[in-house]
């Protein structure tokens, strides 16, 4: 159950959320963030803003099966249904559930397995507020999330992919939460020399989302990217845009330092893609 670090045969931990306090009934402190473990994939979840801090699942692209989708969200019933962002967030708007560990990623395995990751999916920690032209975009966060899995399963390689919403200051307030603007991923892989490397893209629906006005950038943070657009990043920019330690997956990451220099680098199509 749950991320496992060392899937990749080198050690490829999740991010970590800096967090100090007593220990909860789950790993994790209940005034800021708990470990969640499901099939294959853990969310860390802020229990303040509602959404995961971080998700970490793991792929084998040899293992994939495809399974009935189903569409059953569900409260996580370890938690207090208030630590969780429900139902009532997406009804009767144009915001998806989106998933952040997709549901198609951790559905590997003898079929019982993969039927239970497929559901676990459906859990609403794993969900995050996204337009529907931006999780259903070919050219946004489905496009790049096609191109990751295709690429476990046509090589038949395993994967350790991370994801989650930045949870930025500046997120407008809706229905009792704040909606994430932009979200970041990491997919990771071992070189087949016991050698970890990761890549790192950072995407931004804030054009799409609905807000009362324009919003003005928190200090030190990136501008807004513009509609449409994905973003190959230095992995070190996420750990700075997250707060998040991930000192393993900034040593791998395999951005040529002098184009992390230049800046984030427009991804238009796969093949664009530095690996």
């Amino acid at each position: 159950m749950g991320f496992d670090a060392l899937f990749l045969g080198v050690a490829a931990p999740m991010p970590r959320v800096d967090e100090a306090g007593p220990s909860s009934g789950l790993r994790g402190t209940a005034a800021a963030s708990v470990d969640l473990d499901y099939v294959h994939f853990t969310v860390a979840l802020d229990t303040a803003r509602r959404f995961a801090r971080v998700t970490g699942v793991n792929v084998d692209g040899a293992e994939l099966v495809e399974i009935e989708r189903g569409d059953r969200w569900q409260l996580d019933e370890r938690i207090p249904a208030d630590w969780q962002a429900g139902p009532l967030v997406y009804a009767d708007n144009d915001l998806d559930r989106g998933h952040l560990v997709r549901r198609r990623d951790p559905v590997w395995g003898v079929p019982e397995v993969a039927a239970r990751a497929n559901g676990d999916t459906f859990r609403y920690p794993n969900a995050a507020p996204q337009a529907s032209g931006f999780n259903q975009s070919k050219e946004l966060w489905l496009g790049l999330e096609d191109h990751v899995l295709e690429h476990a399963r046509v090589h038949r390689q395993r994967l350790s992919v991370y994801t989650a919403p930045v949870l930025g200051a500046g997120d407008p307030p809706y229905r009792g939460i704040r909606v994430p603007l932009r979200f970041w991923k990491i997919a990771a892989w071992n070189t087949g020399a016991s050698e970890l490397a990761a890549i790192g893209f950072v995407v931004d629906q804030a054009p799409l989302v609905d807000t009362t006005g324009v919003r003005e950038p928190v200090p030190g943070e990136a501008p807004p990217l513009g509609p449409f657009r994905t973003f190959q990043v230095p992995i070190a920019d996420i750990a700075a845009l997250t707060g998040l330690a991930m000192p393993e997956l900034v040593a791998a990451d395999r951005m040529p330092a002098t184009i992390a220099e230049i800046g984030w680098r427009l991804v238009e199509s796969p093949d664009e893609i530095l690996l």
